[in-house]
């Protein structure tokens, strides 16, 4: 009898959810409306970037006033 042969598995490579919606998003809109929304992304990342920071000084300041007599 013979051993049974072993094939090797090949791994394809399956693209991601972002990869997908960024293909779609490539094959429908244009390059300037494209990099709008990416700018607009970007802004929106900053100023919720902004406001925790805004949040968290905010919370040192009222404990330094509760320290001071």
């Amino acid at each position: 009898m013979q051993a049974a042969q072993v094939r090797p598995v090949r791994a394809t490579a399956i693209p991601s959810l972002t990869d997908a919606l960024r293909t779609m998003e490539a094959l429908l809109l244009g390059g300037g409306q494209r990099t709008a929304r990416r700018n607009a992304w970007t802004a929106v990342l900053e100023d919720r970037r902004r406001a925790k920071d805004r949040v968290e000084a905010q919370h040192v300041l009222e404990a330094a006033a509760d320290r001071a007599p």
